[in-house]
Order: C-alpha cells, then structure tokens, then sequence
C-alpha cells in the first residue's frame, strides 16, 4: 500500500470536503495520468480508483492555523499532528510514504518521525514536487515525470515483489 501525504487541505478543499479540490492543483490531473482514469471522473470515483491501486491519501496535519491555503502562512505553534503511530499500526500493509511538496515532509520528519518506533520509521519516503498552484514555477510536465514515480510503487506492490 502507499500513502501520498499532503501538509493540511486548502480552503476549497475544505469547504468542499474533498482532497485537492482547487481547480488548479494538479493532483487529480497528474493520478488520472499516471493511473490511467479519465480526469474527469466525479469525486468519488476518482477516489475509487485511488482505492483499487492501494494508494491511501493523507496530512501530516489535523489542525493548524493560517491565513491563507499557502503552506507557508502556516503558524508553526499551532501545528496540530495527526496520530501516525495509531494509523501506520492499523495499516502494517504502507510500504511507501509520498510527501506532496516540502511542507508536508518537513514537518513529518521533524514532528512525526522521531516519534515512531522503528517499524513504522524504516518505511520508505520521497518527495515529490507540490502539486500545488502555489508551486507554479514547477510546470506540469515536470511535475508529472516526478509523480510517475508512484506507478512503479503500485505495479511492484500489485505484483506482490515487495
């Protein structure tokens, strides 16, 4: 199983109650390519097809306080972590941990990581650029090839070679 972690959702995201749902970020654009679903399914669907490559999404934050969706408005005293141990030990299946941008792996690594016992700290981590349209300067083509990354992780986890 993989887990693609985010730092904490946007504004539109959270008033629509739904991962990535600012229509400029290019998560869904980028897991519908190298998935290989149409774009344009609804929601739920889209998450399905999440579902059935065993890619589970997630924030390393459950709280926080900003201005703004910008994870760098993000008042550092009033992170609030989500509970990892409880997470990785209901699910011993994570093999891979994504971060979606910097933000989210650098406060899992120095919130989060120190805190975990070894089982859930040896699983492997990459980053891989925002998908974010605050991270404008990466384009999308770009971004994309970094994200590919993710198809190899769940061809090998579906092929059973992990």
């Amino acid at each position: 199983m993989t887990l693609i972690l985010g730092s904490m959702p946007g504004k539109v995201s959270l008033a629509e109650n739904q991962y990535y749902a600012h229509p400029r970020n290019y998560f869904w654009r980028i897991m519908a390519s190298v998935l290989g679903f149409p774009e344009e399914l609804p929601y739920g669907a889209r998450c399905q097809m999440l579902i059935r490559s065993r890619i589970a999404l997630w924030d390393v934050l459950k709280a926080c306080t900003r201005s703004s969706s910008m994870d760098s408005d993000i008042v550092e005293s009033s992170m609030i972590t989500n509970d990892f141990e409880r997470f990785l030990s209901g699910h011993p299946d994570i093999k891979a941990v994504y971060f979606n941008g910097a933000k989210a792996e650098t406060i899992y690594k120095r919130r989060i990581l120190p805190q975990l016992p070894e089982k859930h700290a040896n699983i492997a981590m990459t980053r891989l650029p925002s998908t974010s349209p605050a991270n404008a300067s990466v384009p999308f083509p770009v971004k994309l090839a970094h994200w590919r990354v993710i198809a190899t992780t769940v061809t090998t986890l579906r092929s059973g070679s992990c």
